[in-house]
This record gives C-alpha cells, structure tokens and sequence, in this order.
C-alpha cells in the first residue's frame, strides 16, 4: 500500500465486526493454536547492546524520553570509541547484536548535531551511522540492527552492507494522532504515509525489516487494525517484515502524556491477538517483557507473542529506563512456565537467515550462514562435527513431549509413515520434545536390536584421490595431478590388493572401497579393482564403489545398470556403500554438487543394485545448505524405497565436516550441523525408518567417542568401523584418529552400559581374532 489513507475501508470494518463477534477468549484461543501450528513452544529472544548513537532528534514525541536537547545530551554524537566499547562489551557477555538507537536526523534541527557531523567528515547522520556500524563489524562478532528512521532506496543501498536486519515503528496509521493535541503533532517523520513508505522502501531494497505497534497512545481499535493491514499487505508483496512489535504505552514523568492512562493488560492482549489473526500463523510476533510484570508475561504467550524481543544484559532500555530487561534467567523459567522454551536468535530473523542470499548483501552473508543452524538460529556451543572433544549437555534425560510432538511419536511408534511436515516438526524439537524424542528412538532401538551395540573390523582404500567432479563439501578429493592441500595420488592394483590381504591378516571382514572419479577411469577399472582385492584377499568382504561410482562405470561401458552391476557382482562386489547421496533433493544438490549424479539417479542405481542381489548402505550428508525439510524429504525417500526392495542393511548419518571444505571457505555453507541437530538425525533417522531399516549407525569419525557414546542412547546401536586408514573426514579438518580398535569399540559401548560385539558387513556376528588392532597401517 503506497500511503497511509489507501485501506480498504470495508476489509477492515469485516475484521472488526469479526473481532467483536469472536471477543477477547476466542481471539486467544485461535491466536495461541496459529502460534503453537507454526512456532511450537519456541519463543525467542535477541541477547544485544543498545547503542545510543546520538538522543538528538528533529521529532518531538509527547511521551518520549529518549530524545533530548544538546544543552542536556552533552556531545550529540557517541564517539567511535565509545560505539567499541559497547559493542565489546557486549560480547564479552555473550551477546550477539548491536542495536543503534538514534533520533531521526537531528542536523535537521540543531546546530550541535551539524557541528559535530562536520567536525567528524560527516554529511549527515546516516554517513555516520554507517561508519559506527562498519567499525563494531569488523571489531566485534556483533551484528547491527538500525533504526534510524525514516529511510529511502539511496538510504538502504548505503546502510544494507553494514546491517543484518533495519526497523522503524509504524506506531500508527492513524494521521489524527498526529493534529494539534496528538501525540505526535509537531513529529513530521511520525505522518503514517512517510513511516508506509519508508517501510516498503525497505522490502524493495530487500532488507530483513522490524517494525509494529504502539497502543494507548490515542488510537482506537479500528486504526490498530489498519496499522496491521498495512503491514500484512507490505509484507505480502515483499516478504521482508522479520517481526511485528506490539508495545503498550508507559507514560513517563516530565513528558506531557505523564498523565495519559496507560492501556490495561486487556487491551494489550487484545491487540497481540488482533496481529496473530490479521498477520498469520508464520509471523513472529514480539511483546517487550520487561513492559509487564513477570505474572503477565503467560498471558502474552498465550495471546501470540512468540518473541521477547532485545533483551541486554549489558545495558538498559534507553527508550524505557524506567523499565530494567528482566535477568535471562527469569526470562527463561518464566516462558517455561508457560510450556514454552527460551531460544536466542540474532538480528536478523530466522525466516531471512535462511535466505541470506536474498536478504543480506553479499559480504555479509558468509557471516551470518556461519553462524546458524538449520532454523537460522544461532549455534550457541563450539562443538563441531570431526573435531571430537566435550560435547554439550543438551537434556536428553528429562522433560515430557507436547501435545504435537507426542502424537507424531505415537503415529511412528505404530510403523507408518510420517509426513514431510511431521518430520520437519520432530527436527525442530527442544526442551522436553527433544528429550521425548531421543527417548522414542532408544526404546524402538531396544525393541529391534535389544541393548547390544555393533561394530565392524575394515579397513578404507581410498584407491585415488584425483577426481573429475568439483562437490563443494569435498576436501579429499583433487582436480588433477598437482597438490591442492594436499598430494594427489593414484594407487596402482598391486597396491590395492596388498592393503586388501594386510587386513585381512589382521582380522579384518571388511575393506571398503571408494575413490574419486579418475579421468582415466571407465567401468573396467572398478572391476579390476575387485579382481584384484579378491586375489589377494579371497574371504574377505568386498564393500566398494558409490552409486556415482557405479553410474560412470556403467555409462563408460555403454551398460545397463543391471548388466554392469551383475558383473562386479559376479566379479565378487559384496556390497555397496551409501555414500555420494549427501542430500537427496534437487534444491540442494544443485549449490552441493551440481554435476554429480541425481538424487533420481541414485535412487535408482540402489534400486537396481537391490535388485541383483547386492545390498547397500544408505547415508545422508548434512549441515551445509540444507534445511530441515530436505532432511525430511531424504528420510522419507529412503523409507520408500526400502519398503520397495529391502536392499538397506543399515542408515549412516553423516554430520557435514566444514573446517576444509571448499564451499564453507567460499562462505557459502553453514559451519555444520549443531549437537542437537547431529543428535536429533540420529533419533529422528530411528523413528521414521522405524521399521523398515533395522540398523542406526553413529560415526565416531564424525561425532567423536563422547558423541558416539551419547546417540547409543538416542537411537544408534551400530558403531561403524575401525576404518583403519580413514582419510576422507581427516581432509576436510576432522581430528578423529585414523582407527578405533576392537578395544576402543569394546569400551565405549561399555561407557553407555552396553555390550559390544563384531558383526559382517551384514551384520551377522563374529568371532573376533585374538589379537587386537592397535595402529592405523600406512
């Protein structure tokens, strides 16, 4: 809507003849249920500073005390230093945003401001603004967050690179509040059509946006609902509101509405369900808590409130500082006893965060993504796939499932399969959801696989790494003969069969074997290779060659899937490794590996694979540029097909490993999964493959012992391999040893109150050989 006065008149006299006939517990009821649909029992929260640029300002609000005079304001401007020294304290307490308060351009009205923006090299506010901005983003691990006013397009083309997210209150729509005896009569930057129009500048320049409402200040319902209009139907056109703001007026002494009545809870509950009802389920809606009491903030959760906003443990809210934040620690028991759970975001909203290339300049973006986890909230604990070490404690050992969560288990738990939505709501789970699930998933583990947990003696032969293909998760693999982070090598067949036959005489059932696609290689080559792994070994189990492996090999012979796969059968293949599915949906594949075989393809060489008597594995590959709907979709296409063949022995979760890979150096992927999120694959992988895949592996490669230990009691029962000579994880920056032996295996089952046992490749068990593994071979 291009001015304040556009509404349609009849739109929003049907929202309130709606409203009226619903009355305020109805309205509730409907906005809790639309809150809790899309947002579960998650609320969140911004940890930031509150940066005072400058308290001057050209308005002159009547219930404002922020903005002030220079006789009172003292320098117009903070100066650099003093932004740092915020900012850096800030995040020495752990926050994560920088938020600039200002006036609205101040050198509009006082000569002080002038002066000072003149004696800086500065030709207005926002040139300044700009600067502080850069300074605290290439000095801290804070992201800023502007309000600085009213804004057009060149604005937010100068602004966008330094900022994660911009807002301004619409406060209003109502032009009456701003005639002689309003609230904001002698305020031009608070006219309706000026705050619309900097608004939808903002969604045309494509700026993560916050803006909202302010009640008691004169408004009657009915403009409340046109204020909400206005933003719905922005929002509409350009995707760009990150939240709405409800905020109820606090009169404050020494401003002339000191005596103005402030609105009751009522009202302010009123209006939080009016914007869940008129905005839509998916809209974050945002309430200040330290505005109420501690008793009524229930009340505002249950009303649609599904964020609290800033809250800064180190300095207070300078446009309330009569109001102190609560402690995050009242913060956090008061939600939970709403039944809800206290999450940190950061600036820039979950939605926009998962779209940083749409919504934040291109500099930036590499920041934010590696900051986030699947959701677009922020990984608050270093723990990283392959660098092994403590893992954080994350309650898998108390709380009860919601109402949501418990019917989804229960729908499981009875075999059938989940929807695409049940599965992205179980990988969104905390709190007490989280632990419900991880409980799910031990008990149908118990219930396939009883309380022993599984391993495998093998050995890796990683036959080259020199390979055609450029994945961009890759790190092992190399684009020719010359040394890219490493050397690139060939071996040859009497070195492959000379690893094949040491593991074998060092008790080894396996060797598994993958390689980057050579240039020179065609489909005789993978068959040479098992020739000459079965001369040398004649027992041992031959687990070789991915579905993109299998797929070259057949298409370089000019083969049919089926008559090239029964000939590697035929030549003694065993099994097949899952591997080179990382992501089975086109979205992801397409930034992941955009030349490397389909997720249709793969499908269909395992399906064909099964088909010929050949059994295989199956992974997933995630934390990089995937979101929980293509892990679902993974899952459940996994499921599908081994309901149609059966041909899956086992499901490998495998946590993207990011120090080395080349698309985490771009800034182009995420820093790898969270702990929760390695968990919750795990727990989530047992519960939707429940029944059809009997086997769960942890990777201790990936998730190290201490990680290993923790998902054997959340849906793993298998441990892999001792992978001597694992190399793969090591190039991409993991620092998980090269082999975990029989004793290693043995203990850290024990450690999680199991028992251990070898198994085959097909997972039937083995009497071990006497002497124990104890060094990687070269």
């Amino acid at each position: 809507m291009a001015t304040g006065h556009d509404f349609d008149r009849r739109g929003v006299d049907a929202i309130m003849t709606r409203l009226d006939a619903m009355g305020l517990p109805r309205m509730i009821e409907e906005s809790e249920a639309m809150t809790l649909a899309v947002h579960g029992p998650i609320v969140t929260y911004s940890r930031k500073v509150f940066i005072p640029l400058t308290r001057l300002c050209r308005d002159v609000c009547h219930y404002c005390t922020f903005a002030t005079t220079p006789r009172q304001a003292g320098p117009a401007y903070l100066s650099r230093d003093e932004v740092l020294a915020i900012a850096r304290a800030g995040e020495a307490a752990g926050c994560r945003e920088a938020l600039f308060t200002l006036g609205d351009r101040p050198e509009d009205r006082y000569a002080a401001a002038r002066e000072a923006l003149a004696a800086s090299g500065h030709a207005s506010t926002l040139a300044y603004l700009r600067d502080m901005a850069r300074a605290v983003l290439d000095e801290t691990g804070l992201l800023p967050h502007l309000n600085p006013g009213l804004m057009d397009a060149d604005d937010y083309a100068a602004l966008r690179p330094v900022s994660a997210s911009m807002g301004i209150m619409l406060e209003s729509a109502s032009d009456r509040l701003c005639e002689p005896g309003g609230p904001h009569f002698g305020s031009p930057d608070k006219r309706p059509a000026a705050r619309i129009a900097t608004i939808e500048a903002a969604g045309r320049a494509g700026v993560p946006f916050t803006t909202g409402l302010l009640i008691g200040i004169g408004e009657t319902r009915a403009e409340r609902i046109e204020a909400l209009v206005a933003i719905r139907d922005l929002h509409a056109r350009y995707g760009h509101i990150q939240e709405v703001i409800v905020q109820n007026f606090r009169a404050k002494p020494d401003t002339r509405m000191a005596d103005h009545a402030e609105p009751s809870l009522d009202e302010h509950l009123w209006t939080i369900a009016a914007a869940r009802l008129v905005l839509g389920p998916d809209m974050t809606i945002q309430a200040p808590p330290n505005l109420h009491d501690r008793a009524e903030l229930t009340a505002l959760l249950r009303a649609g409130v599904n964020d609290w906003g800033g809250v800064s443990p180190v300095t207070p809210d300078h446009v309330n500082p009569e109001a102190p934040w609560p402690h995050l620690e009242v913060l956090a028991e008061a939600t939970a006893e709403a039944g809800r759970t206290l999450l940190q975001r950061l600036a820039i909203g979950p939605a926009h965060a998962r779209a940083v290339d749409r919504w934040v300049d291109p500099a930036l973006a590499p920041r934010i993504r590696r900051l986030v986890d699947g959701r677009g909230l922020p990984k608050t604990d270093d723990w990283a796939a392959g660098e092994g070490g403590a893992v954080p404690a994350i309650g898998l050992d108390a709380g009860k499932a919601t109402a949501g969560i418990a019917a989804i288990l229960a729908k499981a738990g009875s075999g059938a399969t989940l929807d695409e939505s049940d599965v992205v709501t179980l990988f969104r789970a905390e709190g007490g959801d989280l632990a419900a699930i991880a409980r799910t998933a031990d008990e149908l583990r118990r219930q396939v696989n009883g309380d022993r947990v599984s391993y495998v003696v093998n050995r890796n032969i990683n036959y080259t790494n020199i390979c055609l293909y450029k994945c961009g998760f890759c790190a092992f693999s190399k684009g020719s003969t010359k040394a890219e982070r490493g050397p690139a090598y060939r071996l040859d067949l009497d070195e492959v069969g000379r690893r094949a036959a040491e593991a074998a005489e060092r008790g080894a059932t396996e060797v598994c074997l993958q390689g980057g696609i050579h240039p020179s290689f065609d489909g005789n080559t993978y068959l040479d290779i098992v020739a000459a792994v079965r001369g040398a070994a004649p027992s041992i189990h031959i687990h070789a060659f991915s579905p993109l492996e299998i797929s070259h090999g057949a298409q370089t012979l000019g083969l049919p899937l089926e008559d090239y796969l029964a000939r590697l059968k035929a030549a003694g293949l065993s099994t097949l490794p899952g591997t080179a599915a990382e992501i089975l949906d086109p979205e992801v594949r397409a930034i992941l590996c955009p030349d490397k075989l389909s997720a249709d393809e793969w499908i269909e060489v395992m399906r064909v694979a099964h088909g010929v008597g050949l059994r295989s594995t199956a992974t997933i590959m995630f934390g990089h540029v995937d979101g929980y709907e293509h892990w679902a979709r993974h899952l459940l296409r996994v499921r599908a097909l081994q309901t149609e063949t059966g041909g899956f022995t086992e499901f490998v979760p495998l946590p993207f490993v990011h120090m080395e890979a080349p698309l985490w150096r771009k800034g182009q992927a995420r820093s790898g999964p969270s702990y929760r999120e390695a968990v919750l694959m795990h727990a989530v992988a047992r519960i939707v493959l429940h029944p059809v895949i009997a086997n769960i592996q942890t990777s201790w490669v990936k998730m190290g012992p201490d990680g290993a230990r923790a998902i054997l009691n959340a849906g793993a029962n298998d441990l892999g391999g001792v992978l001597m000579d694992e190399s793969i994880t090591r190039s991409a920056g993991g620092r998980n040893g090269q082999c975990f032996d029989r004793a290693q295996m043995i203990a850290l089952a024990a450690s999680a109150g199991r028992a251990a046992y070898q198994r085959t490749t097909l997972y039937q068990p083995v009497d071990p050989r006497p002497a124990p593994l104890l060094e990687p071979l070269a």
